[in-house]
């Protein structure tokens, strides 16, 4: 099958290198693997080449120990964060990120906890789970409201794409290594795709995709469908659709 023949060429340990994935495989603390790579994916819209260097940029202002730097920091270390820009994800978002999750991580010792603290026993997608984070992530008083529009969630309609990639790389685990598989508690069969334009185009000339508009239902429609094929594990499938994009097959 196709897709399966895209899966196997683009899971692999080579994909890594030129895929923002790459950042948190740079790292070895879990706490490190899980701040980079939620950031990097949040960051994650653009050429992935300019992803993976204003990440890098970033981490290298904490020195690159993320975790210690959130826990440890004085307000002089943030200041090189006022200059910190991608794109729309302004200084202003960077510092309120920085805010969360240093007063997270005071109290957690991992994300993960805060996506299950939402997870009901019957849940057949993470839906549950990215509403209930984009609250706590801006449960603070003073969180800014420019800052929303970069932490999606499924009461706006958004594909969630860019949590939905984050979860993927957390949660799914296989022989090739590429995603990172560091949590155990989410199953992976109720991960949402992360939908993109380059996904939709591809996954609608195969027809697994009829939704026009590109909201949540649309990530719904092409996750259940792709649940057709693997049913424990269909996010696996975005191997598959990426890489048939990078081949042109929907040009």
């Amino acid at each position: 099958m196709l897709l399966d023949e895209s899966f196997e060429k683009y899971n692999h340990p080579r994909f890594i290198q030129n895929d923002p994935i790459q950042i948190p495989h740079s790292y070895t603390k879990k706490q490190d693997i899980e701040i980079t790579a939620f950031w990097s994916s949040m960051l994650a819209w653009g050429q992935r080449k300019t992803i993976i260097n204003k990440s890098k940029e970033l981490f290298s202002m904490m020195d690159n120990a993320p975790h210690d730097f959130l826990l440890n920091h004085k307000d002089k270390d943030l200041k090189p964060f006022e200059n910190f820009k991608h794109r729309t994800f302004q200084a202003i978002d960077c510092l309120y990120f920085i805010e969360f999750l240093s007063y997270y991580y005071k109290k957690h010792d991992s994300l993960e906890k805060v996506f299950i603290k939402h997870m009901n026993e019957d849940d057949l997608t993470t839906e549950n789970m990215l509403v209930g984070f984009h609250n706590e992530f801006f449960s603070l008083d003073f969180a800014p409201q420019r800052t929303r529009k970069h932490i999606a969630t499924p009461a706006r309609k958004s594909t969630c794409k860019r949590l939905s990639m984050f979860l993927r790389w957390m949660v799914r685990q296989d022989d090739k290594g590429v995603d990172l598989g560091i949590w155990e508690n989410i199953p992976t069969s109720i991960l949402l795709m992360p939908l993109d334009v380059h996904v939709r185009r591809v996954a609608t000339k195969l027809g697994l995709l009829q939704r026009s508009q590109n909201d949540f239902k649309a990530t719904l429609e092409l996750t259940n469908n792709l649940k057709a094929f693997d049913p424990k594990d269909p996010v696996k499938y975005d191997f598959a659709l990426f890489g048939l994009g990078l081949d042109g097959f929907a040009k």
